[in-house]
């Protein structure tokens, strides 16, 4: 409590005391402060301290001047030691109160009163709007007392600091407008931009630039000043560069006034007496203790910045959010960590004591980690695009011959005595990487270039080989770990966005190769900042796809298998070690199968833990371990039979895991994430060894399936779609008519679902289902069809039409799903009027895709869906009005898409009919050829270059439907053929002598590849048609079969010659 509080009024109030009183009442409040009133035997409120501090301010008149200083004191003490919000009714009475001070009081108060405004305004700016204009306005008083022109160095820094305070930012409450904050920022710019004169002792100019640098920090971080104006941007620049170098041992440099864009090193020049020893002499340098620093010397943070950098600095995780406060300091004892954050010193009526060099070392320091702070925030408010103008500036170059080492933020990082400043300009050198990957795109040093100036290509590369360079020097010099955690960040930062592939090899060797010693047993800790780093590297070699690559990397698998050792005890690293475990066995599966059973152990045991991240990366590593047996054993896999593991190993596998805690993770996990992994997991057996599991195990295996497509949870019910999905396939399930219609409820349900996600993994397990029956019908025949429920045949068929309108990541499967059921349907469901309905909405939804403006994806499968509907003999695709509609949008499309991918697709639903009734009247039937025609003719016409590639494919796929067409044709037909091929056949000609003669391609979809295969059709073709034309007796205008013949003999004799 508070002795006082009984006498004080309202704010604003008049003191009901007498005036000579006013003195000894002011005089106790100030002793109370410090003693009795406010023990830290008694925490008092802040209504208490709000109290007191009015009650004085009350009392003590503004003629009374040095009172005024000491009741300013304690509202600078109270508020700092209690952390006290002032409540507004309050703050606006003590800021009235200590603006009249400013203008009243002579100037040697003026210190005492601004540090008591400055610890009013903290994270009170949106409080103080009415006092800008005094404060801030054109003639404000903070303006004039941080004026370049005030003489006081230390008057000027007390206005500052009050700036600095009021730039602050409050979540949720209106800022500062526009025009204070650039008078602000401008303030804080002259700063920065002036320099120490021979009167001013460097502890007092530190703190001004600290000042300063926090008040832009603030302007910035607030998220209301982005930096546009290329003037504003490069003054700042500068004044940051100039400010990360003050005060660093061994180094002078000069900074203009502004830095401006450019692709080369600029501005960085030092005379020779003054550069810095070399690299491996100053990183020996710095692990040579220089002694302990005083313990409570610089607060209760206990910093290290003193020089001692031979302990390792504790980098707590403000420091890692390089927040400016973090790094300002007060030569006075006992200052509050608030204090500090705030940017508030502590009471001056505290004798300070002269500071040694090393303290004006530690200050020096301190200003050199608010710079790169400052430049942090500075990173975040200007465009990655503007920022990589300035790289050169901040970013090291390899050094031409006879030239010094450009100074840059790994000099600080190599050259530093602080471990913590070191650690900043990592940090700083991060963000600078992070969304890099475009810029340095463009850098190329494969080929030694030989030109009369150096490319920008080549000038990138350089930097990039140099960051390498310095970074792996820091790395082995580096003595603290916590400045190595950044290291290895800069470095994974580096990795993931550098071009290696265009880069001269060597580099991510170097990398691994200074990686290795933190990937140990012992050094578990160590690897906790490296997974990114680790992944990037592994990565990269992946996507060479190379198996020398294999050889050469071997060495990262081998690393990280001692971690399926029994006595191993789990702990945080874990996460870190299996993230990268995961993406090793991804990737170098042919090596890691040595472990493969050892492997699963680690992910049982892993999943047995009760740190649900650990159970989440254990569930990862099985789900790429059955992921990687999966890819072995596909049919066109390039890996030797002899060389896959084993399906009995894959069976002890999968029997250890459903022994173990996998079928409890599914089924009582909390975590919806773990549960959606797992589900992911489960999906991943080799369907040779379900089928080899016990039935009991199956059986479990398929039920934790189905009761998780009803999870409330849409990951987990997605995740059990979808692996219902991979299921359907398995030969030992899809041929069990009651797992098929079970597991078609389930989709059906999920195909419901208002989550997008599960929406669209239902209709890609619809569409294998669908396949399913496919499959099953030409293989078991007529007993699956009459099994199969036509009441469940019909809800998939409504339910893949309904799903056919929804968005295109469920409308792709949808429609893949409805040309499979329409290709299953029989005579007797054509001819059920309870299916008629839905079969003619299927079509017309089937028609409307394929000639929609859906994505790609979306229409190449609807025109996929409407050849299988051409494949059932059952529905009358000759007479029905719908079958025109389709072969009129085919042949629309098959012209004029400008997806080379679709047009293949409708090409070749065009030539599955079988029989020639099936294409209708000789006009449609010429009308489709007509358009096959024009399409073969403008199968090189297209916009986009990318569509190149699959011209070859399109040109196959039409020569085949028109041989298919020509196959079938009728004496009616002929008139129309005939005058087709008098007008284009010889732009014909060419594209059928290449099919004939040009082996298939890759992706061809459908055309066959077989030269044989070909010479037959067109042979079958001729053979045809000459029978047709002798029905005719010569009165065809044009005998169709001799142009043929005429192809086949040209095709012939280029045969023979090239044979020859």
């Amino acid at each position: 409590g508070c002795a006082v509080e009984s006498s004080v009024s309202c704010p604003g109030a008049p003191c009901s005391l007498p005036g000579d009183v006013c003195p000894v009442l002011a005089a106790a409040c100030v002793q109370q402060g410090r003693s009795t009133g406010l023990s830290p035997a008694g925490v008092p409120s802040p209504r208490d301290v709000c109290a007191v501090l009015v009650q004085g301010c009350q009392l003590v008149l503004l003629d009374q001047e040095h009172l005024v200083s000491k009741v300013c004191q304690l509202i600078h003490h109270l508020l700092n030691r209690y952390q006290v919000m002032v409540d507004e009714q309050s703050l606006n009475f003590l800021l009235s109160y200590c603006i009249s001070a400013l203008r009243q009081c002579s100037s040697w108060t003026h210190v005492e009163i601004l540090q008591a405004l400055a610890a009013l305004v903290y994270n009170n700016g949106p409080k103080c709007q009415k006092f800008l204009p005094d404060l801030l306005g054109k003639a404000g008083l903070l303006l004039q007392l941080s004026d370049p022109a005030q003489p006081d160095v230390e008057l000027r820094r007390a206005a500052v600091r009050s700036m600095a305070n009021l730039c602050l930012s409050v979540p949720g409450q209106p800022y500062l407008d526009e025009s204070y904050r650039s008078v602000c920022f401008q303030t804080f710019l002259s700063v920065l931009q002036s320099s120490k004169t021979t009167d001013v002792d460097d502890i007092t100019f530190c703190m001004l630039l600290q000042s300063a640098l926090k008040g832009v920090q603030s302007l910035l971080n607030g998220g209301k000043m982005k930096l546009m104006q290329i003037d504003q941007i490069g003054a700042l620049l500068a004044v940051l560069k100039k400010c990360m170098f003050h005060g660093l041992p061994g180094l002078s440099i000069e900074v203009p006034t502004a830095l401006y864009p450019a692709p080369l090193p600029q501005y960085d020049k030092r005379s020779p007496a003054k550069q810095e020893q070399s690299e491996p002499a100053a990183s020996n340098r710095r692990k040579k203790c220089k002694g302990k620093q005083k313990k409570g010397e610089f607060g209760e943070e206990g910093r290290e910045d003193s020089g001692d950098a031979g302990e390792e600095s504790v980098l707590g995780a403000a420091m890692v959010k390089l927040q400016l406060g973090d790094v300002q300091s007060s030569p006075c004892p006992q200052p509050r960590v608030s204090d500090v954050c705030a940017g508030k010193e502590p009471p001056s009526w505290q004798p300070c004591k002269r500071l040694s060099s090393s303290e004006s070392e530690s200050y020096q320091a301190n200003v050199r980690q608010g710079a790169l702070a400052c430049f942090l925030s500075t990173i975040k408010s200007i465009e990655k695009r503007v920022l990589y103008g300035y790289w050169s500036a901040f970013v090291p170059d390899a050094p031409g011959i006879g030239s010094p080492q450009s100074v840059s933020l790994m000099t600080i990082a190599l050259k530093d005595p602080s471990p913590k400043t070191r650690a900043c300009a990592l940090q700083v050198l991060s963000a600078f990487l992070e969304g890099s990957k475009q810029f340095l795109s463009v850098a190329e040093d494969a080929n030694d270039h030989k030109r009369a100036f150096t490319p920008f290509s080549v000038t990138i590369a350089s930097s990039i080989r140099e960051l390498h360079r310095c970074l792996l020097l820091a790395l082995v010099a580096e003595s603290s770990s916590q400045t190595l955690t950044q290291i290895i960040k800069c470095l994974a930062n580096l990795v993931s966005n550098a071009p290696y592939s265009r880069l001269k090899p060597g580099l991510l060797t170097r990398v691994w190769n200074q990686i290795k010693p933190y990937i140990s047993h012992k050094g578990l800790h160590s690897l906790c900042c490296s997974p990114p780093l680790l992944l990037n590297i592994c990565e990269i070699q992946l996507h060479r796809r190379q198996q020398q690559s294999y050889r050469r990397y071997r060495m990262p698998c081998s690393q990280f298998f001692w971690l399926q050792e029994p006595s191993l005890t789990l702990n945080n690293s874990w996460p870190c070690y299996l993230i990268v475990l995961a993406l090793l066995v991804k990737g170098y599966f042919p090596m890691a199968q040595s472990y493969f059973l050892g492997l699963g152990e680690v992910a049982c045991r892993c999943m047995e833990e009760m740190d649900p991240s650990i159970q989440l990366h254990g569930a990862k590593l099985l789900e790429e371990l059955g992921t990687g047996v999966l890819q072995q054993h596909k049919p066109d896999s390039a890996t030797a039979p002899e060389q896959r593991v084993p399906v009995s190993v894959v069976v002890t596998f999968w029997t250890m895991m459903l022994n173990g805690p996998l079928p409890g993770t599914l089924q009582n996990s909390p975590h919806a994430t773990l549960q959606t992994s797992a589900c992911d997991a489960l999906s991943s057996i080799l369907p040779e060894a379900f089928s080899l599991l016990q039935g009991d195990q199956q059986i479990l295996c398929v039920t934790l399936l189905l009761g998780l497509n009803h999870s409330e949870n849409p990951l987990v019910k997605a995740a059990a779609a979808r692996a219902l999905g991979v299921y359907i396939l398995f030969p030992c399930l899809r041929q069990d008519v009651m797992f098929v219609a079970d597991t078609a409820n389930a989709i059906l349900n999920s195909l419901h679902d208002k989550s997008p996600n599960v929406r669209a993994k239902a209709a890609w397990s619809l569409g294998n289902l669908t396949d399913t029956l496919i499959i099953n019908m030409e293989t078991m025949g007529q007993s699956f069809q009459e099994e199969l429920s036509d009441v469940l045949l019909l809800k998939l068929l409504r339910s893949a039409t309904e799903a056919s309108k929804d968005r295109d990541k469920v409308k792709s499967n949808a429609v893949r799903a409805l040309g499979n059921v329409l290709h299953f349907l029989q005579p007797c469901h054509v001819a059920n009027p309870r299916f008629r309905e839905a079969i003619e909405e299927s079509l017309q939804a089937l028609i409307a895709t394929v000639g929609s403006e859906a994505t790609m994806k979306v229409r190449w499968n609807a025109c996929y869906a409407l050849g299988n509907v051409f494949r059932n003999p059952a529905l009358p695709l000759g007479e029905a009005p719908w079958a025109t509609q389709a072969f009129s949008v085919l042949s629309s499309v098959v012209k004029s898409c400008k997806n080379f991918k679709v047009r293949i697709k409708s090409a070749m639903a065009l030539s599955i009919p079988s029989r020639r009734e099936c294409y209708g009247s000789p006009e449609q039937f010429c009308h489709i050829w007509s358009a096959l025609v024009e399409a073969l003719q403008r199968s090189e016409d297209t916009e986009d270059f990318l569509e190149f590639k699959y011209s070859s494919s399109l040109r196959s796929q039409l020569c085949q439907a028109l041989l298919h067409l020509l196959q079938l044709a009728r004496s009616s037909d002929l008139p129309l053929l005939g005058s087709s091929l008098r007008e284009h056949g010889h732009a014909i000609r060419p594209y059928v002598l290449q099919y004939l003669s040009s082996p298939g391609h890759e992706g061809d979809s459908g055309a066959h590849t077989d030269l044989g295969h070909r010479e037959r059709a067109l042979q079958g073709a001729i053979e045809h048609l000459s029978a047709v034309e002798r029905e005719l007796q010569g009165k065809a205008r044009l005998r169709v079969s001799l142009f043929l013949e005429d192809v086949l003999t040209h095709h012939t004799s280029a045969t023979e010659l090239a044979e020859a």
